[in-house]
């Protein structure tokens, strides 16, 4: 057993299995790139998340090579790659994460009636097969296991108990008995581990884990009560996001035992202080704007608009703050940077904000930051985040945009001008639209013909005041892929040409890795 599940043996001890780069990647339209996976899974490791799952090994090469990549870099953390109860994807999970200071092989098999009749296609005594034989392979190539029931809350206790015990006995380490479809309540998921716990023989033998969706709303509450019925271990992921309504939030798992440890006396090694910056980061990565009221990292986490709740904050912040914005990482704006600062200036902001480039990406933040203070008065810390996310976000595109130039008014139809730049060189366009967005949206597809249809576009401020850069998310689909892309910019259309450009390249990425693949398979 390794050093991470060990430390699980203690009542107060909370294991965290951040599971962003796997279960949050599902999400639809939030694909990350190799670049921005690898910068997600450093800053989980610097904050102190115990467990990393990295990806799936098995679901493409791209996938493969990240998780491959992570095993490597990462210095602390456990690093876990998913796997199906089949032996090719056990194989190809091992060698991914075979490089790891401390790994894990995490693999699941449908343990519900209806999984097992209209998915799984199988009897429960097949699946019991199949799990004492792969749990089994998957030992064999790590110490550390982790298994799961997937469709857990929806399968019979007695079957349940059976499953836990042969998974065990072939050498789980860890037994993630998840929500998979959100449909459990609190009480019924306290007392199913609570159940399990005391029913299976060798039960003491493995970490109890919890993994709750939120299609009721319902994935902390129930996180929380998997714990008080013996799971030291949650899987969650940042923002929350996931498959549908997504998973349970890393930040409000860790935030919950913080401030209520008079009713949860358990802990984290989770450094709190990080989890805006996480929150930032992979909503950038994911092109996923946070809602404004979302709990901890949202923008209005710790905003105060009524009368009332402003006269209390002014007498004492305990009135309407439960915990401290500097708690979760939450710092004030600082307005010290502008055209006149220079090179160490903008290298010690960057760490200040807990943002670290290479040279090369340095480099070109800095340059965008040039120009960027020379449009604007002030560049606040949010304008040099977004700036940063961004430059990480297209280092890698294929088509860039040049230039652009807006006619617009009461007086239509509007007409852009757009000049794009890829391999071939540069190119030009004009066309008219239906207002000055639709007119740039169909330059850019007489330069870049596509079928994608565009699902979501949405702006919103970085900052306050007349001058601030509009952040605009834009989401294509292209047959079953979906992706979305952000763009920021102090002109808003060039924000949503930037917002649409990147999607495009997602989009044209993803073909070619498909095209790899394919090709590769012949």
């Amino acid at each position: 057993m390794t050093s991470t599940t060990s430390t699980t043996s203690a009542r107060d001890r909370i294991v965290i299995f951040d599971t962003t780069l796997r279960d949050g990647e599902q999400c639809p339209g939030a694909t990350m790139t190799f670049d921005e996976k690898l910068a997600v899974a450093e800053l989980l490791d610097t904050m102190g998340v115990d467990i990393i799952e990295a990806g799936f090994p098995i679901a493409s090469i791209g996938d493969f090579e990240a998780v491959s990549e992570i095993a490597r870099r990462t210095k602390r953390a456990t690093i876990a790659g998913l796997a199906r109860a089949i032996p090719a994807d056990i194989a190809r999970a091992g060698e991914a994460v075979r490089h790891a200071k401390r790994a894990r092989i995490h693999t699941f098999v449908s343990t519900s009636p209806i999984h097992l009749a209209h998915q799984m296609r199988k009897s429960q005594d097949e699946v019991v097969e199949i799990i004492l034989k792969t749990v089994a392979q998957a030992r064999d190539l790590v110490e550390d296991v982790e298994w799961s029931a997937m469709d857990a809350t929806r399968t019979p206790i007695d079957y349940l108990c059976r499953c836990v015990e042969a998974a065990i006995k072939a050498g789980a380490t860890t037994i993630n008995l998840p929500d998979t479809v959100g449909y459990a309540t609190p009480t019924e998921y306290r007392d199913m581990f609570a159940n399990v716990r005391e029913r299976v023989p060798n039960a003491d033998k493995a970490v109890f884990s919890v993994h709750c969706h939120n299609d009721l709303g319902l994935a902390i509450a129930n996180s929380l009560a998997g714990i008080e019925g013996g799971a030291r271990q949650v899987e969650c992921t940042i923002n929350g996001i996931g498959e549908r309504a997504g998973n349970a939030a890393l930040e409000e798992i860790v935030m919950a035992l913080r401030t209520r440890a008079d009713v949860l006396p358990y802990e984290t090694g989770v450094e709190s202080t990080m989890l805006t910056r996480a929150s930032k980061l992979v909503s950038h990565a994911t092109n996923f704007p946070v809602q404004f009221n979302k709990a901890i990292v949202g923008r209005n986490a710790f905003a105060h608009e009524s009368g009332i709740h402003q006269d209390g904050m002014l007498k004492n912040s305990e009135t309407y703050e439960i915990m401290t914005p500097a708690s979760v990482g939450l710092t004030k704006t600082s307005l010290v940077m502008g055209k006149h600062s220079g090179r160490a200036a903008f290298r010690s902001k960057l760490e200040d904000l807990g943002l670290h480039l290479s040279d090369n990406q340095f480099q070109d933040a800095f340059e965008r930051f040039k120009a960027l203070a020379d449009r604007k008065k002030h560049v606040y810390d949010e304008d040099i985040e977004a700036l940063v996310d961004e430059n990480l976000a297209t280092a890698h595109d294929r088509i860039r945009l040049v230039s652009l130039s807006v006619m617009a008014g009461t007086r239509g139809p509007q007409r852009a001008t757009l000049r794009l730049a890829d391999e071939t060189g540069t190119r030009i366009e004009e066309a008219e639209g239906n207002g000055p967005v639709d007119a740039v949206f169909n330059a850019i597809t007489a330069l870049v013909p596509h079928q994608a249809q565009l699902e979501l576009y949405q702006v919103h401020a970085v900052t306050g005041g007349t001058d601030a850069q509009a952040e605009v998310s834009v989401r294509l689909r292209d047959g079953d892929r979906s992706v979305t892309a952000r763009g920021a910019d102090p002109d808003t259309l060039v924000a949503s040409a930037k917002a649409y450009l990147s999607a495009l390249n997602k989009l044209a990425a993803h073909a070619v890795r498909v095209h790899a693949q394919h090709a590769a398979a012949e």
